[in-house]
């Protein structure tokens, strides 16, 4: 397989120019996964559950593989244009949550698995820009065939409900990637209001017991200059500590945090609430100020529709920029709450259930991640009608945003920090014979201090997706497909290529010796636990 990415810097410029070159008029319309759906008005009704409704053969034109002796031939329109846009997403809690259900025996609900939550929860091999902003990187893979790990050939499907045919389709990865944080001291300061769940769901081992710990091992890891404020919640919410600094106060912080103790009903929007009142109260011009949600987000007093919550803190995210990061607990959890708040708040979202994991966000992660390099970033991903027939978006129906909303600074999207790769994952439809320009991705994003719009680009061609996915000299590109495979086996989808779990195993396990990735072989771990349970 060849590679080729390019990326330049451009402002203002319409990325859909590059693309549709070609001279074909097309109407911009929604973005995302629904650019091959259709309704059950078509005669294609959407899966339950929020897996993805079936693929149109043919690109919605309706073909000789359509035609069934006895059946009315029906017209379906194609798409409505060539164009995919999404607001970035850094979040992991959705394979978090559903690696711990398969690890107990349990299982995630089809609503609950969001594949690009699996896929970015993986270590990627992007090139990362000098300064500030993003690389855009673009390559891609013909699923099935190859050696592989040598556990034989995996074929990809000729013919499945969703529509994929054998050898039309490839996988195409759009690849964004920031710049690593620096020195240690070279961060600004942080400013954490902390908002913990101390609600009586929060007594289960592992949830508040997890959290004091944690915040006890993050209060030696924070800077002298970086500053701490606690909020609790639980019927009611309540300030036990105003902002503070680190600096002559970390045994006070520590009594803070010892003397929790879970009570009581989960008030989550007096908790969000108070947190964002104490954030602004305490913001210090200059830092990073984050309000930290602790909670397993079971809300079951007050309000508890992530919109109306999000109505009262409106000001403070808009005006004062304070950002939400929400970490998860606990094995019920309210994953839909939590992250519908993130989302909508700016921030992101992570899951812990163990002490390693809460150790890797909290001490590992969270001091060095606590800047932004980019805010309200989206993609845009913009097809050529000369060489593509089809495509689909792997995964980001929440982060859906409408194409003629991508330059629209005023339409929320996601916040990037530094180090943070995101993938976005395609499958895409060539036409017959096509050689040339497939694709070009943009990213646009604010910058966090001064809100100035920067894009950067980057672009895709037939030969650089033409090999075979498990010959792919990227590791990191097979890995995202496995990622890929396994969330869509959960949700009852599918992608071009997939395997059974027991052959999508084996290459995790192969992928996972190759890489000396603990990750993958996690990975490997709940695939196993999957088929084991006969669910699926």
């Amino acid at each position: 397989m060849t590679f080729r990415t390019a990326t330049r810097t451009r402002l203002g410029k319409a990325v859909v120019a590059a693309a549709l070159a070609g001279g074909v008029l097309l109407t911009a319309g929604c973005s995302g996964s629904e650019n091959l759906a259709t309704d059950s008005s078509e005669g294609y009704a959407p899966a339950p559950d929020g897996a993805p409704a079936p693929l149109v053969p043919d690109g919605g034109k309706g073909g000789p593989d359509r035609d069934t002796p006895g059946e009315e031939k029906r017209d379906i329109a194609p798409p409505a244009d060539y164009l995919s846009t999404f607001a970035l997403d850094v979040d992991t809690a959705s394979y978090d949550y559903a690696r711990r259900l398969l690890k107990e025996g349990g299982a995630p609900g089809r609503h609950q698995v969001r594949p690009e939550e699996f896929i970015n929860s993986f270590r990627q091999d992007y090139p990362r820009p000098k300064g500030d902003g993003f690389t855009v990187t673009v390559d891609g893979a013909r699923p099935g065939g190859g050696a592989g790990g040598g556990e034989g050939e995996i074929k990809p499907q000729t013919q499945d409900a969703e529509g994929y045919e054998d050898g039309n389709w490839s996988l195409v990865r759009v690849g964004l990637a920031t710049r690593p944080v620096g020195r240690e001291a070279d961060r600004p300061p942080a400013a954490l209001t902390f908002v913990i769940d101390i609600s009586g769901s929060m007594a289960e081992p592992g949830r508040l017991d997890l959290v004091k710990k944690s915040l006890g091992t993050l209060t030696d890891q924070l800077r002298d200059d970086d500053s701490i404020a606690v909020v609790t919640f639980s019927d009611e919410a309540e300030t036990r500590l105003p902002m503070t600094r680190l600096d002559g106060n970390r045994d006070r912080i520590r009594s803070v945090v010892d003397e929790l103790e879970p009570t009581d009903s989960t008030n989550v929007e007096a908790g969000v609430t108070t947190g964002y009142d104490e954030a602004v109260e305490g913001r210090r011009k200059g830092a990073t100020n984050r309000v930290v949600l602790l909670s397993d987000a079971l809300a079951n007093t007050g309000e508890t529709e992530a919109e109306a919550i999000l109505e009262r803190i409106d000001d403070a995210r808009r005006e004062h920029g304070i950002t939400l990061f929400g970490v998860g607990v606990g094995s019920d959890y309210g994953d839909d709450l939590m992250e519908r708040l993130a989302d909508k708040g700016d921030g992101h979202t992570t899951y812990v259930s163990t002490d390693e994991e809460a150790r890797k966000v909290f001490v590992d992660e969270l001091p060095r991640h606590v800047e932004l390099r980019a805010r309200d970033a989206k993609a845009q991903v913009a097809f050529d009608p000369q060489t593509v027939q089809q495509f689909r978006l792997i995964g980001y129906e929440n982060r859906e945003v409408a194409d003629d909303d991508f330059r629209n600074d005023r339409v929320d999207g996601g916040e990037v920090g530094p180090g943070h790769t995101v993938t976005a994952l395609y499958a895409v439809r060539l036409r017959d014979g096509a050689q040339g320009h497939v694709a070009t991705a943009t990213v646009r994003w604010l910058d966090p201090k001064t809100r100035a719009p920067h894009e950067e680009s980057g672009t895709v061609e037939t030969d650089a997706i033409d090999g075979a996915l498990w010959d792919a000299p990227s590791k990191r590109l097979q890995i995202t497909a496995v990622a890929a495979y396994f969330a869509e086996s959960l949700r009852g989808g599918s992608v071009p290529g997939a395997p059974g779990l027991g052959a999508l195993e084996d290459r995790a396990r192969a992928l996972a010796r190759s890489t000396e990735d603990s990750a993958v072989e996690e990975l490997a771990d709940s695939i196993e636990q999957a088929q084991r349970s006969g669910r699926y």
